[in-house]
C-alpha cells in the first residue's frame, strides 16, 4: 500500500485538505484578525469530505478502478471549495475589509495537484496489469 507512489500523493492530498486548514488561515481582516475555515459551515462540511474520500481511497488501494473514479469526485470537490472562496473574495467589499490573502485559500490547488497526480499513477499501474494480462 505505502510501498506505492498514489499513496503518497493522496497523503500528502489528506494531509492538505484535512490537517492543514486547521492551522492556516483563509485570510486576515484590516483589524488583524484572522478568519480560519472554522467561520463557514460549507468550508467545513467540504474540507472533512475531502478529506475523508482521501482517505477512503488510500485505504482501497485493491480496486484501482474505484480509486480512480473517487479521486476524480474529489478534484471536482475541491474544484467546487475553490469556486467557493473565489466566490467569497470576489464579494467582499474590497481592500476595506480584507488587508491579507492567507495560504489557506490555496490549499484546494495544492490537493488537485497531488490528486491528480495520484489518478495518473492509478493510471499506469492499471495499464500494467492490463498488459501483464495480455501476456499471460
Amino acid at each position: 500500500m505505502i510501498q506505492r507512489i498514489q499513496s503518497v500523493y493522496l497523503l500528502i492530498a489528506i494531509i492538505a485538505s484535512g490537517i492543514l486548514p486547521i492551522f492556516l488561515p483563509l485570510y486576515t481582516l484590516s483589524n488583524g484578525e484572522e478568519v480560519s475555515f472554522m467561520d463557514n459551515i460549507a468550508f467545513v462540511i467540504l474540507f472533512v469530505f475531502s478529506a475523508t474520500l482521501s482517505i477512503i481511497t488510500l485505504f482501497s488501494y485493491k480496486k484501482r478502478k474505484k480509486q480512480f473514479v473517487l479521486n476524480r469526485l474529489n478534484i471536482i470537490l475541491n474544484l467546487i471549495l475553490l469556486g467557493l472562496f473565489v466566490y467569497r473574495l470576489l464579494n467582499l467589499s474590497g481592500e476595506s475589509e480584507i488587508s491579507e490573502k492567507g495560504i489557506g485559500m490555496f490549499l484546494p490547488v495544492i490537493s488537485i495537484v497531488f490528486l491528480s497526480l495520484a489518478n495518473r499513477a492509478v493510471k499506469k499501474d492499471e495499464d500494467l496489469v492490463k498488459s501483464a494480462d495480455r501476456l499471460r
